[in-house]
C-alpha cells in the first residue's frame, strides 16, 4: 500500500451509510426506549441494548421516518489531519499542544517538546496525569532509523509487602488508600528522555506549564465534566486546598489557578529530579505517607530510577507495530493483531459483521493469555517472546468460531480488573527533522487515590491498586515491583512511513490500538479518519461490549445474533478511549498529526519561520 494514498479523503471499505452522523444516533435511540435512551445520552451514561441473541432489532422505525433516503455524510472523518513541514504538537487538551509546538519554535527538538507538552497537560487535566503519576514513551531517532523506549512505572514501597499489609489488618487494597500510592514515575522520566535525547535546559521545557499553572487557564469541557469525580475527596483539606477553588468545583470556562504546582515545576527545572525524588517535594510526599501509615521511605522515593528497555513488535501485513514490554498491557494489542492477520478483514470491510466479530474474539483470546502472564519482569518471568509467536497466533486463531465464545477469567484475576483505573492521557509529538515520540502518562484513578502532599499541587497516582494480594500471582504484591499497568504508547513503521499513536483509558487501550491498526492497514484510512472511527469497547469477561451508534443496523443485528451483548454508548463517547497520532513521510518530508474528537485537544503545528 502506497501512503500516499492516504492522505486523501477515502472511504471505508464496506461502508453502508443509513444517514449522516447525527441522524445516526437518533437512529438507535429509536432502536431503545427513546425517552430512555434520550434521557441516557444527555447524561453520558450508556446506552443499553436489548435481551442479546434474539435478533430483535428491527428497521421499521427508521424506515417510517425516512432515514433512509437522507443524503450521505460528505466524508467520514470530523475534521482534517494537521500537515506540516515542521513540527506538530498533539495532546487531548489544545493548550496543552500549543505548549510542546511552542518549545519547538523556540529552538526545541521533538523531546523538548513533548515534556512541555505532558507538563501542561498534567496542569491542564490533573485528573488524568501529572507529576504524582507514571509515565512510558516511545522515541523514533529518525536520522538513526533507531527506535528507542522508556518504562517510567513507579514501584511500591520496599516494605510494602502481602505480609507487611496483612500485619496491619489489610486483606484487600482499598482504591482510595495511601497503601495503593506507588512512588511517581514521571519527573525521572522527563529527566531520563531529557539527559538522553533533549536540546534544551528541562526548566525551559517546563515553562509552558509553569505559566499556566501560576497565570491560570480557562477549563475546557472535558476537564470540568471530569472534575466532578473529586467527590470523593472534598473532605481532604490538601486536596480542597488546590482543586476546590472557593470551595466549588471550577466549571467551564472558569479560570484555575495552581501556584503550589507551578512552584513544584519551577523546582524540577531548576534542580532535577533530585528536587523531586530527594528535596522538598520528596519530603511533603514522605510526611503525607508517615501521617497516613503508609510504607514509603526516602530510600524508596531516591533509588528509583526509570528503565530503558528495546520495544516488542509483530508484524502485520507488511507494517511492524511496536509496543512497550511488560509490565504494560501493550503485548496484547501485539497478539490482537496476530490473531486477526489469519482473517480476510480487508475483503470484509470495517463494518462488516464478521470484522468485528473477529476483532471482539482475537480481543478476549489476547486478553485472556496477558491477564494470565504479564507483571513485572523484574521480579518474575514472563513468557513474552511465547507470547508473541505466530505460531501461537496461529493457534489461537483456530479457536475464533461463529459465536460468541462467553468463557471467563478466572476470579481471582477478574475480582482485580474493577480496580484498574483508566484516566490517563496520551500524547504524541514530531520535529521538522521526522524525530517522533509516542508518551502516555497517568495517574490511574482520577486525581490518583486523592492523596495530596503538602505545597505541591498534584495528586499522587494510586496504581498499586490493582495488584493481588494473593501470593503467586504476577502481579501480586511485593516490595519495590512495578504493577501491572494499562498504559501504552505505540508506533508503526512501514516504507519511509512513521507513526506514533496511543489511545487511553484502562483496559480499552490494547483493544482500541489493533482497532486503529487495522483501520491503516486494513482500511487504508488515514490517521484522522483512522482516529474518529467507531470503536468498541469490550468486558474483559464475557460477551458483553460498548459499541458506539454508528455502524449499519445490519451489523449490530448479526453481532446479537451471534451472542454479543452489545451495549450502546453516546456518539463520540470517552468510554471508547481518547487518542492523539503524529506520522512522518521521508518521502513527502511532510508531517502529519490527527486528535481525538472524543476529547478537548487538537494537532498543533509549529508555525514555520517567517
Amino acid at each position: 500500500m502506497k501512503s500516499k494514498g492516504r492522505f486523501t479523503v477515502q472511504k471505508r471499505n464496506g461502508l453502508r451509510w443509513w444517514s449522516p452522523l447525527l441522524s445516526k444516533a437518533f437512529m438507535w435511540m429509536a432502536l431503545v426506549s427513546p425517552v430512555t435512551a434520550w434521557a441516557q445520552t444527555q447524561s453520558g451514561q450508556p446506552i443499553t441494548s436489548h435481551t442479546p441473541g434474539h435478533g430483535s432489532m428491527s428497521k421499521k422505525a427508521i424506515t417510517s421516518a425516512g432515514y433512509e433516503n437522507l443524503p450521505k455524510p460528505g466524508r467520514d472523518n470530523a475534521f482534517s489531519m494537521t500537515v506540516n513541514h515542521y513540527g506538530i504538537t498533539a495532546t487531548l487538551q489544545t493548550l496543552g499542544s500549543s505548549a510542546g509546538s511552542a518549545i519547538m519554535e523556540k529552538g526545541g527538538n521533538v523531546i523538548d517538546a513533548i515534556i512541555a507538552a505532558n507538563a501542561a497537560v498534567g496542569v491542564l487535566e490533573p485528573m488524568m496525569n501529572g507529576m504524582g503519576g507514571d509515565l512510558f514513551a516511545i522515541y523514533w531517532d529518525n536520522k538513526a532509523k533507531k527506535l528507542y523506549a522508556l518504562n517510567s512505572s513507579g514501584w511500591t514501597a520496599k516494605g510494602e509487602t502481602i505480609d507487611a499489609l496483612k500485619a496491619k489488618g489489610i486483606t484487600e487494597l482499598d482504591m482510595n488508600g495511601i497503601y495503593s500510592v506507588t512512588v511517581p514515575g514521571t519527573v525521572a522520566g522527563w529527566q531520563a528522555l531529557h539527559d538522553r535525547f533533549g536540546k534544551l535546559s528541562l526548566a525551559e521545557d517546563l515553562k509552558p506549564a509553569e505559566a499556566l499553572a501560576e497565570n491560570g487557564f480557562p477549563l475546557s469541557e472535558g476537564a470540568a465534566g471530569a472534575w466532578e469525580s473529586a467527590r470523593p475527596f472534598v473532605d481532604r483539606a490538601a486536596f480542597a486546598s488546590v482543586y476546590l477553588p472557593n470551595g466549588k468545583f471550577p466549571k467551564v470556562g472558569e479560570t484555575f489557578k495552581n501556584p503550589m504546582l507551578a512552584a513544584s515545576l519551577r523546582l524540577v527545572g531548576e534542580q532535577g529530579r533530585d528536587a523531586f525524588y530527594k528535596g522538598p517535594i520528596a519530603k511533603s510526599i514522605l510526611k503525607l505517607s508517615q501521617e497516613q501509615g503508609g510504607f514509603l521511605t526516602a530510600e524508596d522515593l531516591a533509588d528509583f530510577q526509570p528503565e530503558w528497555i528495546e520495544p516488542i513488535s509483530t508484524t502485520y501485513h507488511g507494517w511492524t507495530i511496536y509496543e512497550t514490554p511488560p509490565n504494560s498491557q501493550g503485548i496484547a494489542a501485539l497478539i490482537m493483531l496476530s490473531i486477526m492477520e489469519h482473517f480476510p478483514l480487508r475483503q470484509w470491510g470495517h463494518d462488516d459483521p464478521r470484522t468485528l466479530h473477529t476483532e471482539l474474539e482475537a480481543k478476549a483470546l489476547a486478553y485472556a493469555d496477558m491477564l494470565q502472564y504479564v507483571g513485572d519482569p523484574r521480579t518474575g518471568k514472563v513468557p513474552t517472546m511465547q507470547l508473541l509467536s505466530k505460531d501461537l497466533a496461529n493457534e489461537r486463531a483456530k479457536l475464533i468460531h461463529d459465536r460468541c465464545n462467553p468463557a471467563v477469567l478466572p476470579s481471582v484475576v477478574r475480582d482485580e480488573l474493577a480496580r484498574m483505573g483508566s484516566d490517563t492521557t496520551y500524547l504524541a509529538a514530531v520535529d521538522r527533522d521526522g524525530n517522533l515520540v509516542s508518551l502516555i502518562q497517568s495517574n490511574d484513578g482520577n486525581f490518583g487515590g486523592g492523596w495530596v502532599p503538602d505545597n505541591t499541587g498534584f495528586a499522587l497516582q494510586n496504581r498499586a491498586r490493582g495488584m493481588s494480594l494473593t501470593p503467586g500471582q504476577p502481579n501480586s504484591m511485593a516490595g519495590h515491583k512495578r504493577p501491572l499497568h494499562t498504559i501504552i504508547p505505540a508506533f508503526m513503521q512501514k516504507d519511509g512511513v512513521s507513526i506514533g499513536f496511543g489511545i487511553m483509558n484502562g483496559w480499552n487501550q490494547a483493544q482500541a490500538h489493533a482497532q486503529f491498526v487495522a483501520n491503516i492497514v486494513d482500511f487504508d484510512m488515514n490517521i484522522q479518519q483512522a482516529m474518529d472511527a467507531p470503536r468498541f469497547n469490550k468486558d474483559n469477561t464475557g460477551c458483553a461490549v460498548s459499541i458506539e451508534p454508528r455502524y449499519p443496523l445490519e451489523t449490530l443485528e448479526d453481532l446479537d445474533v451471534r451472542g454479543h451483548q452489545v451495549k450502546f454508548t453516546p456518539q463520540y463517547s470517552g468510554a471508547m478511549g481518547r487518542g492523539n497520532a503524529v506520522e512522518h513521510d521521508d518521502d513527502l518530508k511532510v508531517n502529519f498529526g490527527a486528535s481525538d474528537p472524543r476529547a478537548d485537544g487538537q494537532a498543533v503545528p509549529e508555525m514555520p519561520p517567517f
